[in-house]
């Protein structure tokens, strides 16, 4: 049995392809900001001691990881709609994303506290250092910059499963893709460009991220840790 590969008709439609890879970064972009804002806010809340501020944080965190992300996206679709509040696909796409992202985040981020030695502290303590300083310094930047490397491969994993919007009609990468096989009739062909567009998005998201890490962390530059 041979298998003929013909791209011609693909290749043709190169800029709806180029189009798809735009929205599956931007859909990325939006939600690995407001997912990490998210992320230290829950951490905070959930090593807060407030007994409220933890058991809401809590069962957000258990509520989404526990829950496919297709099921999150319907819910804020269809959700909204029956409210009769309509959004835009990609609006809608960016929210379920990052409502998504914003659980795994958290557990990173308070992984990361939770590293942060008790000793440390104490000594910034002891060095009259303000609360707000001990807070940033001593605590949250060096716990960001020791679970860097889990979150910065949670955010890749995001713009992969981001294929998922493409039930909502939300025009990324994999809805692209679903309507030119549809149309040319070469699904197999179609399908390998879009793992390799996929690939090459990953390499430029760890790119990108390595070089963010270089300036937020230079001391990890100059002890050459991996980030």
């Amino acid at each position: 049995m041979k298998i003929h590969l013909d791209f011609g008709a693909i290749l043709e439609r190169w800029p709806s392809f180029v189009s798809g890879a735009i929205m599956t970064l931007e859909l990325a972009l939006i939600a690995t900001v407001l997912g990490t804002a998210i992320g230290v806010i829950g951490a905070i809340a959930r090593r807060s001691g407030h007994p409220v501020a933890m058991r809401a944080a809590a069962i957000y965190v258990e509520s989404i990881r526990n829950t496919p992300l297709l099921v999150q996206i319907f819910l804020v679709y269809f959700g909204l709609a029956s409210l009769g509040v309509k959004f835009p696909a990609f609006t809608v796409a960016a929210a379920a994303l990052t409502i998504n992202v914003g659980a795994y985040t958290t557990e990173i981020i308070r992984a990361g506290f939770d590293a942060i030695p008790k000793a440390q502290i104490e000594a910034a303590e002891g060095l009259a250092l303000s609360k707000t300083q001990i807070y940033w310094h001593v605590v949250m930047l060096p716990a960001i910059e020791k679970v860097y490397p889990a979150l910065t491969s949670q955010f890749v994993l995001l713009m992969l499963a981001s294929s998922v919007t493409s039930q909502i009609s939300a025009e990324e990468l994999t809805a692209v893709a679903n309507y030119i096989q549809s149309d040319t009739y070469r699904a197999f062909e179609t399908y390998i460009l879009v793992a390799i567009a996929y690939v090459a998005l990953s390499l430029v998201m760890r790119a990108g991220f390595h070089g963010l890490g270089l300036v937020m962390f230079p001391r990890r530059r100059r002890l050459g840790t991996p980030l």
